[in-house]
């Protein structure tokens, strides 16, 4: 049996043990290199070359945003089109535990390390002074994604030169790991040792354990969560701040038209409001858990049947065929999908983009695609096959509840995969642009949920997001 507590010292970082076996010789493809390779002035001007309305003071400043809360992160990004032949990159939510190094070719093939070196470097060691890493020990809790959370681990202990403590952090918690006094500590050897600066892929409802308030440096901290990074109800107000904030700088965080705190009761009135196609989703899940896409009668009754964990619901206006999408205020969006394969086969496909926020601004880190598990038809799907054409999530749940990943749907950015998206590196960039844009937007939610002394804002909080279910679960900390 795995110990819920392993320990990696310095110089213990293997490859084999932190990226999936085809990643391994994997060649990234020419695409990404170049994206990859563009120093910042040179993404700069080939967005305002696509984007000439746009201040180009905006852009440089926005690249140079420094998070104060929201240092690492990753959007999910779909590829679509309008019936006159638009595209855009539409952001359907950004996550602040996100998984990607494991899917991502080498950017330098004579340093495997470097992207976990990055955000490392990125988001602790530029952050966190000497005399506060060194008041405790260095720790990285995760509950489901081992293989990378341990690659972030042993390559903590290269840049610190110190042992670090891998602790698994599951929903009920661990005997081996406490709260106390403000800090973290772990029980390793017989003795409790407190955790100065911790590395959090904590995913499941990681704020039922974790406190928003602590000593402990905690990257992301919870708040990053609840301001908007796990939490889609409160990241749709904090697309919706920002864009009414930079409004006259003609951009915007594109993302599928949402209907924020619904009770589980008016959601047939929204379904019906967007031509009876929609998607339902709980709010605080990650995985693809919690998502209902709603394309027939079959599908809306089997929802409406189900049980349910929260008491607040979001609706999204559906992005499908262009001959059963959503009809939304901005007009009818459907999937580009991947090009067609040897069967002519049409896959619904999205990208996960992961950056860092240093203190020199923003920086990419990892990419990679997903396609769903059955091709996307021109006709309404029947029964309750939308999910099949639809959800491009590689996570999904075993006979025994356990989550699992369905690594075959992987895209990955190299020469053999990459294609399949039909996307250049204009796409890459724009991207890249939305995924700054939301990750902003939720940082500075989370400052807005603080006070000028740093405490929660629960009666702010509370308003934003009316959902006693998980109120009730939320654990603030000792200083609050």
């Amino acid at each position: 049996m795995k110990k819920s507590i392993e320990i990696y010292h310095p110089g213990t970082f293997e490859p084999d043990n932190h990226f999936y076996p085809e990643v391994i010789n994997a060649d990234l493809h020419p695409i990404l290199k170049s994206f990859f390779n563009m120093s910042r002035e040179q993404l700069v001007e080939r967005y305002l070359h696509l984007h000439p309305r746009v201040p180009r003071e905006f852009i440089e400043t926005t690249l140079s945003y420094k998070c104060k809360h929201f240092r690492w992160s990753g959007a999910d990004l779909i590829f679509v089109s309008t019936g006159p032949g638009h595209r855009y990159s539409v952001v359907i939510e950004t996550n602040s535990c996100p998984s990607g190094q494991k899917s991502m070719p080498f950017i330098d093939e004579n340093n495997p390390q470097k992207s976990y070196a990055d955000v490392i470097n990125a988001t602790i060691r530029d952050y966190v002074n000497k005399d506060k890493l060194n008041s405790g020990e260095l720790a990285v809790f995760y509950d489901i994604n081992e293989m990378e959370s341990a690659g972030y681990a042993s390559t903590m202990a290269d840049i610190f030169n110190r042992p670090v403590y891998l602790a698994k952090l599951p929903q009920g918690g661990n005997p081996d790991v406490k709260f106390e006094d403000n800090f973290f500590h772990i029980n390793h050897g017989g003795s409790w040792k407190k955790i100065s600066a911790c590395f959090r892929f904590v995913t499941q409802s990681p704020w039922d354990r974790i406190p928003v308030s602590c000593g402990t440096y905690i990257l992301n901290p919870v708040l990053s969560c609840l301001g908007g990074g796990r939490n889609k109800l409160i990241a749709k107000k904090a697309y919706d701040l920002y864009n009414a904030e930079i409004k006259e700088n003609n951009i915007s965080i594109l993302s599928p038209e949402t209907i924020t705190d619904i009770s589980k009761e008016e959601i047939p009135l929204w379904i019906d409001k967007f031509g009876g196609f929609g998607v339902i989703k709980i709010p605080y899940g990650n995985c693809g858990q919690g998502i209902y896409t709603i394309t027939n009668q079959e599908e809306l009754e089997r929802f409406m049947e189900s049980d349910a964990d929260y008491d607040q619901y979001i609706v999204q206006s559906l992005i499908g065929n262009y001959s059963w999408s959503s009809s939304g205020t901005a007009g009818k969006f459907f999937h580009l999908g991947t090009i067609p394969d040897r069967k002519n086969r049409i896959f619904v496909s999205d990208l996960r983009f992961m950056v860092c926020s240093s203190k020199k601004g923003f920086m990419p880190i990892a990419i990679y695609g997903r396609r769903a598990r059955q091709p996307l038809t021109n006709t309404v799907p029947e029964g309750d096959s939308s999910w099949g054409m639809l959800g491009t999530n590689l996570s999904y749940k075993d006979d025994d509840g356990i989550l699992k990943s369905e690594s075959s749907r992987l895209i990955m950015m190299d020469r053999k995969d990459f294609s399949q998206l039909g996307i250049g590196l204009d796409d890459i960039i724009n991207s890249y642009m939305q995924t700054v844009l939301s990750t902003i937007a939720v940082d500075k939610m989370c400052k807005r949920l603080l006070t000028t002394k740093g405490k929660f804002k629960k009666k702010l909080f509370n308003s934003l997001n009316t959902d006693p279910k998980l109120l009730e679960q939320i654990y603030i900390g000792d200083d609050n």
